[in-house]
């Protein structure tokens, strides 16, 4: 296998720019292996608090011998991706005896759903929640009690915090523990026809709840392809889970065996053995290159222009949005998931999954193969389905072909050309645009600005019929140092259905917008923000906006020397309220959208 050009060229590009940040990641997890906190130098007091409540494994952990797992458990039952969680650190430990080990919940994170928060006030506290749990992870492994880390989220924020926690004990080997999408319920293409129905007033709230929960319906992860099973795929192609692990049903016996492996195999890439794999090599340049060419592949979340960045720093590696851009421009569209396409995750997985993108992926060149992993075999391994060969936990290759080409193609014969994630630039700044989702025809949108300072507004000015019309929809003030960088999933049906009414309509935003985000043209994360200075912030209403993904421009049409003497807008006051006055030291030391927009990052000096 060659590696394709671009990929070469980006990782090489990465590689350069981080050598100072990279060397001392490295040197820093080689000191804290030899001497940093750890069973054999805590004092017998320290010890002794650690395993007094430890039950059967306390003899174990006191003799200090065998590794002692520590479980970090994003755990709740309200978020349905999550609610398998709670019985898995029980089984954990008797998978951990069976492997000549000890495993101990070490702490736990917060695990906010975005679906519950989504256009609501807690939503401004979502991206903070990320720094909250990477907080939370290293609170966790401080302790000094443990030789590896499991790892279990699954969800927007919460696989991001968990990694860039745990990366700051990179000296540990540590695998992601998933578990598994919901079952398929009511098709979320016919979901987002209601939503619609329901923002032009032609059905009302009780038919809009029963189709939300005939979608949302059980546990597991919700089944379209947002940013909690974008992160799912971002694991499988960095070699952090069990090969095959993502989109497994929870329940199942196949689900149980393959967190089995993962407990087994920990035991035996500890420190002590001959197979030492500790997280901060296993994440390299190679896995972040690896990580966007996998998203830009199956269409993931754009959340992700956030979070590799941040995943990445905390490694001591660089990647912005230039990286990804030119990524973009070489890695083909082959899968289309929801809002993609018409099937969800579990039509993904029964079309060839994650085995069959990682195996055409590689056999073009797109990914590094020679990456370390947690799993033997480098990359290749992933490029297989587990399955039961009567109780015991097998692989089998991926499929040659997709078993549904209306899901997945090969690169060869893929959907575009070009991963639909661009880089758009003018004098609004720098932003992201997803295309994957938006028809080629509305790629290009110019029309007259409508502002805003809150999705509550747009909504308001849609139920009025102001915004019947060619609209560019500015939404400002909602960066990360404004009010937390809010999703702005709410608007989507209203702008669909202007959109619908055969209006052209984008959306112009220093916010985010959901991983679902689909149809609508939308140019997100806008740095620098409007908020402190950002161009954004100029904008008035009726301003020409030009929005083009076919050129990367994001301009206001407008004389340069008007531009420059304009003033800027007065932002709104600090949000208070429902907890977001305690995040505002977050808000006040964020950084860029570019570089991971996170206040935690930036104070350490990463």
């Amino acid at each position: 296998m060659t590696l394709h050009p671009v990929v070469a060229a980006v990782t090489a590009r990465i590689v350069e720019r981080s050598a100072p940040g990279r060397r001392a990641y490295l040197d820093l997890i080689e000191r804290e292996r030899d001497s940093g906190v750890d069973r054999p130098n805590l004092s017998c007091g320290n010890l002794a608090h650690g395993f007094a409540a430890a039950g059967e494994d306390k003899a174990v952990i006191r003799d200090g011998k065998l590794m002692n797992i520590g479980i970090v458990t994003a755990f709740n039952d309200m978020l349905s991706a999550h609610q398998p969680y709670g019985g898995y650190p029980d089984r954990m430990k008797l998978w951990a005896r069976e492997a000549g080990a000890t495993a101990q919940v070490a702490g736990g994170t917060p695990a906010m759903c975005d679906g519950v928060t989504q256009g609501q006030r807690g939503m401004e506290l979502s991206l903070f929640s990320r720094d909250v749990i990477a907080l939370s992870t290293a609170v966790a492994l401080s302790h000094g009690m443990f030789e590896g880390a499991a790892l279990l989220g699954i969800c927007d924020k919460i696989v991001p915090g968990l990694l860039i926690g745990a990366l700051r004990f990179g000296h540990l080997p540590t695998i992601l523990v998933p578990a598994g999408p919901m079952p398929s319920g009511l098709a979320n293409k016919e979901k987002q026809r209601v939503r619609q129905l329901y923002a032009e007033g032609k059905v009302g709230r009780a038919e809009l709840l029963e189709a939300e929960a005939a979608s949302y319906h059980g546990a597991g992860t919700c089944t379209f392809y947002g940013t909690a099973n974008s992160n799912q795929m971002m694991m499988e192609v960095m070699g952090l889970h069990v090969p095959g692990a993502a989109f497994i049903n929870p329940g199942t016996k196949l689900r149980q065996e393959v967190t089995r492996a993962a407990v087994h195999r920990l035991a035996k890439i500890g420190w002590d053995g001959e197979d030492y794999r500790p997280i901060g090599r296993v994440i390299d340049e190679k896995a972040i290159v690896n990580a966007a060419v996998g998203l830009l592949a199956t269409g993931g979340s754009t959340n992700h222009a956030i979070h590799i960045p941040a995943i990445a720093r905390a490694a001591g590696i660089i990647i912005d949005w230039e990286d990804l851009d030119r990524l973009s421009a070489a890695v083909p569209l082959i899968a289309r998931v929801y809002p993609n396409g018409s099937g969800d995750v579990n039509h993904f997985q029964a079309a060839g999954g994650m085995g069959y993108v990682i195996s055409t992926l590689l056999d073009a060149g797109m990914l590094h193969e020679d990456i370390l992993t947690i799993w033997q075999g480098g990359l290749r391994a992933y490029a297989a389905d587990p399955m039961l060969a009567g109780d015991d936990l097998a692989w089998q290759p991926a499929p040659a072909e997709p078993l549904d080409d209306a899901m997945l193609r090969p690169v060869a014969n893929p959907f575009q050309p070009d991963g639909g994630m661009r880089l758009l630039k003018g004098n609004l700044g720098r932003a992201t645009i997803k295309t994957s989702a938006v028809d080629p025809a509305r790629w290009t949108i110019e029309a007259p600005a409508r502002v805003f300072h809150d999705q509550d507004d747009v909504n308001r000015a849609f139920k009025a019929g102001e915004l019947d019309r060619d609209v560019v929809v500015v939404v400002r003030f909602q960066g990360p140092r404004a009010n937390g960088m809010p999703e702005l999933h709410k608007l989507t049906p209203p702008l669909g259905v202007l959109q619908d009414k055969g209006f052209k309509v984008a959306l112009v935003t220093d916010g985010r917008m959901s991983g679902a985000s689909g149809k609508v043209p939308a140019a997100i994360h806008i740095t620098p923000e409007a908020l402190g200075g950002g161009p954004l912030a100029k904008v008035r209403d009726g301003d020409i906006v030009r929005v083009c993904a076919n050129t990367g421009e994001l301009t206001v049409l407008i004389d340069e020397a008007e531009w420059n003497a304009r003033a800027a807008a007065t932002p709104p006051p600090p949000p208070i309220g429902t907890g977001r006055e305690l995040f505002a030291f977050m808000r006040h030391t964020a950084d860029g959208a570019e570089q991971g927009a996170s206040a935690m990052l930036a104070g350490a000096g990463l």
